[in-house]
């Protein structure tokens, strides 16, 4: 029977310095390919791969889609590409963006949860916001084991912390007990079955991959809520994963309850902003027009502008002094 053969790491803002621990210490004959998704802004190119070879003694590669999958191998997700996995094979695609990525974690860790089951070993490394959590339950309900790192050894608490809260962990611990929790997980015989049927879990992998479009198969999985999608403004349905509640539109983008915060708030900065500018344009002119008005002689006409200008001052003065106490969210993408 195979070990646990197929590892899927997740890790954001913070990430790098713990993969760099976790495969430096991993052996050149270990019985498993790695699967890495390190939350990167699409347009920056990746040196993930190349620090990763110089960092352990297994080769790391971008992936390239239907790569076959070799034991003790590393696949890199690409910038702006998820990374799938298949029977045998990876899939690297432009799916829909997940939780404001892509690539995203949730979407690798759901499509191992999907086709290898009990086989996987999901890892949650550090990052913000809470991307990986639902992937990483969705390999505990296919039977595979979810190992987080400890959010104190963590530079960024966040994802670790929501995996924790929210499945069912078989592990946690810092970064640097992993490569030789790993091996001997990986040479651990484990059955072939995949666990509890899930339709969330099958749904979500062929969106992923664009699959499928479906409004009738979103029914089965949520419910119409009252929220548009940020990405494309389309209707979102709510899906409640145990005690996660998630949004997807149509067309499949997909957000957590607190990337759906985290998005929002900055939605609504840039609205500041824009305010900001129309109201400040609107003073300068009006300031503009009593400097014509009084070389004409207007003096009513003066007086009316200046008042017009003094008001739309004082509303940009108190729309500024909320952009100043906003405070910044999101995650800090890294640029590796």
């Amino acid at each position: 029977m195979p070990g646990h053969d197929i590892i899927v790491v997740g890790a954001s803002a913070g990430g790098v310095e713990a993969l760099i621990t976790l495969v430096r210490s991993l052996p050149a004959d270990l019985p498993a390919a790695l699967f890495v998704v390190l939350h990167i802004p699409a347009q920056n190119p990746s040196a993930l791969p190349a620090i990763l070879n110089r960092s352990g003694p297994l080769p790391a590669v971008h992936a390239t889609d239907r790569q076959e999958i070799v034991p003790g191998h590393i696949y890199v997700a690409p910038p702006d590409h998820h990374l799938l996995v298949e029977q045998g094979y990876v899939r690297v695609g432009r799916g829909p963006k997940e939780n404001m990525h892509r690539p995203a974690i949730d979407p690798l860790f759901r499509s191992a949860a999907h086709t290898y089951g009990s086989r996987v070993i999901g890892v949650v490394l550090s990052g913000m916001l809470d991307d990986g959590t639902s992937g990483l339950k969705a390999i505990k309900e296919r039977g595979g084991l979810a190992v987080v790192q400890d959010p104190n050894d963590a530079t960024y608490a966040s994802m670790p912390r929501s995996a924790i809260q929210n499945v069912a962990v078989d592990f946690v611990g810092p970064s640097s007990d992993m490569p030789l929790l790993l091996e001997r997980l990986a040479h651990d015989s484990v059955g072939e079955g995949v666990g509890a049927v899930n339709d969330h879990i099958d749904i979500e992998v062929a969106i992923a991959e664009h699959d499928l479009s479906d409004s009738h198969l979103l029914d089965q999985i949520g419910a119409v809520s009252h929220y548009a999608c940020p990405d494309c403004h389309g209707t979102l349905w709510q899906i409640d994963d145990g005690h996660l509640v998630r949004f997807r539109c149509r067309v499949g983008h997909a957000y957590t309850a607190e990337s759906m915060v985290t998005v929002h708030s900055e939605s609504v900065e840039n609205a500041l902003y824009a305010a900001l500018r129309a109201l400040e344009e609107s003073a300068s002119l009006s300031r503009h027009l009593a400097r014509n008005a009084q070389q004409q002689g207007l003096v009513s006409s003066v007086t009316r502008l200046e008042a017009k200008a003094h008001e739309t001052e004082g509303q940009a003065t108190l729309v500024r002094s909320l952009l100043l106490t906003e405070q910044p969210a999101g995650d800090a993408a890294s640029m590796v």
